[in-house]
């Protein structure tokens, strides 16, 4: 609320509200009569009585506009409807959250790209990335850089601390085994992978801590739903960590985000190498290990969900988590979102854990490489060796003297109509190479396009002119990340 002294006025200019008080006082002072004593004194006591009285709604009457009321006017003789995206505006929607950087000052890593397209509202994708001081350099010379995409659901708020609090983790808990560094400075892959392991886990056990700490605190109750939602939603997390003293990359995965990375072969054809598995209820993997982790319980999982959840792997989601009794206890106190019980069979939580999968590889600096983050947005279409595919046509494009921003050249495809019942029958999802198209300056952008139909213009502006919530019908939030190592682009 504005201050009482403040209001504006419909020109746009402040005037306060003291001088209105006494512009009415004067008024009340300059009526004639036989006794301006009594008059004053009334007019006082008139003053005394409307601040008292009327100061809470003073904003109101201070604000109100004195224009003509707004004529709603006669019906259209034709409905007017903003069509949907050009070709120009579908260029702009795919770039308008993208950024790039080239970095000049980190051995190796040459310019890193991203983009961002929301299918929720607001989008439950978060992302980050950076520079931070080496671990296990006192003076700050040595930079390491990181990257990382963060998948949230059942809201964005798990994912959107992980922003903030990921790196920080990491670095202070790499920092801690730095005293086994050798004599040549680095140190064990194993033991960063564990440290880094360790940093997740610690992480998410902050975020439920605090919330079942902040049920039992005396704060404001508005104070506790903003904490308690940290820990009831969820995030995966992606996380890519490089060292360019030793060329080293150390890529964490908790939860369907993936990375792969595509090396230049002496054949001059770009290789696949993947650097995660999505944590999913259809990773053999993970179903044996919720099994022997709970070998009382047949029906963790079921039609690749652990009990309703996509993912094996997560940041938050307290209720497959918290003890039972606990969740009971937040039920009674906040009305909040029952626990899993009595639709799954939940006996012994937790089921679903932070702690990532965490893969090393050298990167090697003779080599034009590529590193390729991405949410489950856009794994949906397009599968790991096309992704490389992808960025590898890109790559060799614009490194050549002749780019010349084909995109005003190139030719589209004649395609059939597009029947709007394509969408939900019918329709090739998938990543089809006929529609490959190069015409951005930005490869994420790139893969972001291509992943949605590529120069199938009407299909692509079609998937765009959905919005929240029929989006998620035809796309999910994508949130992509490309980092080029040892490569002139």
């Amino acid at each position: 609320m504005l201050p009482l002294r403040l209001a504006r006025t419909r020109l746009g200019r402040v005037t306060t509200a003291r001088p209105t008080l006494r512009t009415q006082a004067r008024n009340f002072c300059a009526v004639k009569g036989p006794s301006l004593a009594s008059t004053s004194r009334k007019t006082t006591r008139y003053i005394a009585i409307t601040i008292a009285v009327s100061a809470p709604y003073l904003w109101w009457l201070l604000t109100t506009r004195d224009d003509e009321v707004p004529s709603l006017g006669t019906p259209a003789e034709h409905l007017v409807v903003e069509p949907g995206p050009s070709k120009e505006e579908v260029t702009r929607i795919l770039s308008q959250d993208a950024y790039s950087f080239r970095v000049r000052d980190v051995a190796g890593v040459s310019r890193y790209d991203g983009a961002q397209l929301a299918s929720n509202s607001p989008c439950e994708d978060r992302f980050t990335h950076g520079k931070f001081p080496s671990p296990w350099d006192d003076d700050g010379n040595n930079q390491w850089m990181a990257w990382g995409v963060f998948d949230g659901h059942a809201g964005w708020q798990t994912a959107d601390l992980l922003t903030k609090q990921l790196v920080p983790f990491v670095r202070h808990s790499l920092g801690q085994v730095g005293s086994t560094a050798s004599a040549t400075g680095t140190v064990p892959d194993d033991v960063v992978q564990r440290a880094i392991g360790k940093a997740f886990v610690d992480l998410d056990d902050s975020i439920l801590k605090m919330a079942a700490d902040t049920s039992q605190s005396e704060e404001p109750l508005q104070d506790k739903v903003k904490k308690l939602a940290l820990a009831y939603a969820g995030s995966c997390a992606l996380l890519s960590v490089y060292d360019p003293v030793t060329s080293t990359l150390h890529v964490a995965c908790t939860g369907d985000s993936r990375a792969v990375l595509g090396q230049k072969g002496h054949n001059g054809k770009w290789e696949m190498i993947p650097l995660s598995v999505d944590q999913t209820g259809d990773n053999k993997e993970e179903v044996a290990r919720l099994n022997a982790e709970h070998p009382s319980e047949d029906d963790i999982v079921k039609g690749g969900r652990v009990l309703g959840m996509m993912v094996s792997r997560a940041f938050g989601d307290c209720r497959w988590k918290w003890p039972l009794v606990l969740q009971q206890d937040f039920v009674r106190r906040f009305y909040g979102t029952p626990p899993l019980t009595p639709k799954y069979d939940v006996r012994t939580p937790p089921y679903l854990t932070a702690e990532p999968v965490v893969t090393t590889t050298k990167i090697d600096p003779r080599k034009p490489s590529f590193l390729i983050m991405a949410t489950d947005g856009m794994w949906y279409t397009v599968s790991n060796q096309q992704s490389v595919d992808l960025v590898g046509k890109w790559v060799e494009t614009h490194a050549s003297e002749t780019w010349k921003r084909t995109s005003t050249l190139e030719l589209e495809p004649t395609y059939e109509p597009f029947d709007f019942g394509h969408f939900w029958k019918g329709v090739n999802w998938k990543f089809v190479e006929g529609r490959t198209t190069i015409q951005d300056d930005n490869v994420a952008v790139h893969l972001v396009r291509n992943a949605l139909g590529g120069n199938h213009h009407e299909l692509v502006a079609g998937r765009l002119a959905f919005t929240a919530p029929s989006a998620r019908r035809v796309r999910d939030d994508m949130t992509v990340q490309v980092v080029l190592f040892n490569t002139q682009v």
